[in-house]
Parts: C-alpha cells; structure tokens; sequence
C-alpha cells in the first residue's frame, strides 16, 4: 500500500503523467454525464422496477455502469465492441491472412481494430433492435413509429460508438488499457446504489450472513491481488561473448511467467458471450408461436444466473478465454527465440525448439491455476447469495475482480510512465 501511494504521490510531481492522469479523469466525468441522459419515452420508473425484480438484468446493469437501468444514450454499453473483438480474434486462427494482418505489429492491430469499429455497428444495431423488443415486451416503451425507431437505434449506436471513442481515447492519451478503465469506472459508479439497496435490505435476520458475505468479499480481493501479482521465476543463463576487446553476456536473469498472465479479459469475454441466450431469450419470449416462445423460455430458464447449467458454462468460458488470451499475449516460440539469439539458454533445456515446448509446458501448468481461481471467483457470488439470502449484492467476484485488477493493471501502467523517464527513484 505504501508502495502504491508512493507511485501516485510521484506521478502528480511527473507533468507528463499528471497530464494523462487528468485527462483519464475527464473521459470519467464525460462518461457519467452520458449516463444520466435518458433515452426519450422510456418509462424509467417501471425500468428499474423490473430491473430490481430480475437478477439477470441488475448484472447487465452492473457491466453497463448504471446506464442501463437510466436507459441512457450509452445503455447497450461496450458489449458491441467486446463481441466483435472476440469475433475477430477467434477468427485470426481461422483466416489465414487476418493471421498474417496480426503479426504485423502496431500497423496490423490498428488495421483489426479498425475493422472491429465497423463490426460494432451492425452488432449495436441488432442489440437495440432487441433492447427495444424487450422493453416493448415489457410494457416499458410505447410502439414506436418506423421513424422514432429508426432514431431509437441510432441514438443507442451512437452512444456505443461513443463509448468505444472515449475507450481509444484512454489508451492514447491517458493512462492504463481505456475499455477495461470505462468498464471498471462503470461499476464504481453503480457501486454506492448497490450498497444503499443493501442496508435497506439488512434486518436481524440477515445481519450475520450480510457481515459474512461481506467478508469473503474481502477475501477475494486479497485473493485477486495474490493471484495478479504472483508469477513463476524462469532462470536464464548467458554465456560469456567476446567482441573486439570487450565481454558480453556472464550474467543470470529470471524469466517472470504471471499466474495470470491474461488479466481481467477473460471475464469480461466470458460475461459478454454467457449474457447472450438469454437476452435472446427475453426477446424471443413475447413470440406467439409456441415452439420459438418454448426455445425462449427454456434459454431464460438455463442461462438464468441463478441456474446451475449458466454458472457451470461461464466457469468453462473463462477457462477457455484465459488460455485462449494468454495464447494470444505470450508466444514461447518467439521469446525462445529470443533468448538464443542474445545466448541465452534456460538450466538443463537446449536453445530453440526444446526452450520452447518447455516454456509452453511451465505455462501451460500455472495458467490452470489462475484460470480455475478465475471461475471460482466469478461464479462464488452466487453460491454467496443462495447461502446468506441477501440479493441486492450484485457487485460479487466478477465485478470485484474486474475493479482489483484494473487498479493494478493502472498501478503498473503509472509506475512504467515514471521508470520510462527515468524516476526510478520514485519506485523503489
């Protein structure tokens, strides 16, 4: 902790990383202006009353930082965005000159994030599509004309848009990666609602199971950070080399392999794809043919987050993205390669190939561990619930884990600002 105030306390003195700190901080107030401006002629007493009845609803509520439950022009929120990154990056293993595009470097991400914008739209158009069908559903939103529908969808596409320019922007000029920043400020936001809608649910009752939820809360944000920050030290040995008159290399470093080598992405992959059905579900549940009304109803029913199948699958997904996310942020090939280029080899293992199997080996190994506390962390909120009956915590290990490990990822990213123009001094 002392550490960490130490970095900030640094950072206000740094006027370039006190210029990006506030920049950051200027997005945030935008971005919560934005969320209290409501969509027209939608019913927003009624919204929140069906969104305090349905728990599915209150979790989007949570990803989309209280702008869904405003119905805000930023209601459908940076889940466009996130499905059409994880379309494209699946289908970089599929299409071979996506591949190509990928390993380009700098110039062939911005070509895939460009193409990532232009899928977003089509994606936020069909979410609003839906959003309007389940509202409409619900009695919340009146019939529109052709012509108000029309602008209805713009204006919940725009906002997405919107949101995803103000992400970019983070990235660019502020601090930390900007989507997971807006994400994380999202849920802070929506943090002292959720708070206020639990004391007014605590009785005698309750009392002891809220102070014990409450504290495995706690413990999983020690957890998180024990997670985040543990990693598994690779020792590289370089052997001498003689140029000219002088001596290279003689020297032993570690090679550090995080637990987790992913971050929050996995869960925010995960959320994203586990929240499909069953807003499928909803919108198809108002169809008078009995066959797709029956499909609708047992999609809600399954993907419920009550449910144990939903919680089963998102445990699974998680998994999945986290070594899929970590295939994709660490290649053993190329750090092997690089490692025999400058002469260096790792104790009892040869350069080249053999370095590499071994690091896909060690890696393989240690991310089941962080994958595993991922989903345990992810699906505990709703044992917790079920345990101690108090429902109005929606804000439970996956929002913990996204806050915890957006701070830290933010830490890391300030304290390289500083080392970057030489205040080592400052993180000592």
């Amino acid at each position: 902790m002392k550490n960490i105030l130490s970095i900030f306390k640094n950072s206000i003195k740094t006027e370039e990383v006190r210029r990006k700190i506030l920049f950051t901080i200027g997005v945030f107030v935008v971005f919560r202006i934005f969320a209290y401006i409501p969509v027209s002629g939608v019913n927003l007493v009624s919204l929140k009353a069906l969104f305090s009845q349905n728990q599915f609803l209150g979790l989007l509520d949570i990803f989309s930082g209280g702008t869904l439950a405003n119905f805000s022009v930023m209601a459908l929120g940076l889940n466009p965005y996130i499905n059409a990154s994880i379309i494209f990056q699946l289908c970089t293993f599929v299409f071979p000159k996506l591949e190509e595009l990928a390993k380009e470097g700098e110039s062939g991400r911005q070509k895939i994030n460009q193409y990532t914008r232009f899928l977003t739209v089509p994606l936020a158009i069909l979410q609003a599509i839906g959003m309007y069908a389940l509202l409409r559903n619900q009695g919340i939103i009146s019939v529109l004309s052709p012509l108000y529908l029309v602008s209805f969808i713009a204006t919940m596409t725009a906002g997405t848009m919107l949101l995803v320019w103000l992400g970019e922007l983070i990235t660019e000029k502020g601090i930390g990666n900007g989507i997971s920043i807006l994400i994380f400020a999202g849920i802070v936001g929506r943090l002292p609602v959720v708070i206020g809608q639990t004391l007014q649910t605590v009785t005698n009752e309750n009392i002891l199971n809220t102070i014990l939820f409450l504290g495995v809360g706690i413990g999983v944000v020690a957890g998180v950070i024990f997670m985040n920050e543990a990693v598994r030290q690779i020792t590289v040995y370089y052997a001498k080399r003689v140029r000219g008159n002088k001596v290279y290399g003689g020297q032993t470093t570690h090679l550090p392999l995080r637990l987790n080598q992913a971050g929050v992405i996995p869960i925010i992959f995960a959320v994203s794809l586990v929240l499909l059905p069953s807003l499928i579900g909803n919108y198809l549940s108002a169809s008078k043919n009995s066959a797709i009304h029956n499909i609708a109803t047992a999609l809600s029913s399954l993907f419920n987050p009550t449910s144990i199948f939903y919680n089963v699958i998102y445990f699974l997904l998680i998994v999945g993205f986290t070594y899929f996310y970590t295939a994709i942020v660490f290649n053993p090939k190329k750090i092997a390669e690089e490692i025999q280029k400058y002469g260096g080899f790792i104790p009892g293992v040869r350069p080249g190939t053999p370095t590499a199997q071994y690091l896909n080996y060690v890696l393989t190994r240690i991310t089941l561990a962080g994958a595993v506390f991922l989903g345990v962390i992810a699906i505990l909120p709703t044992l917790g619930r079920a345990t101690s009956g108090v429902q109005t915590l929606f804000l439970g290990g996956t929002g913990l884990l996204i806050v915890v490990s957006v701070v830290l990822e933010t830490v890391r990213a300030i304290e390289s600002q500083l080392v970057m123009r030489n205040y080592e001094r400052f993180v000592q």
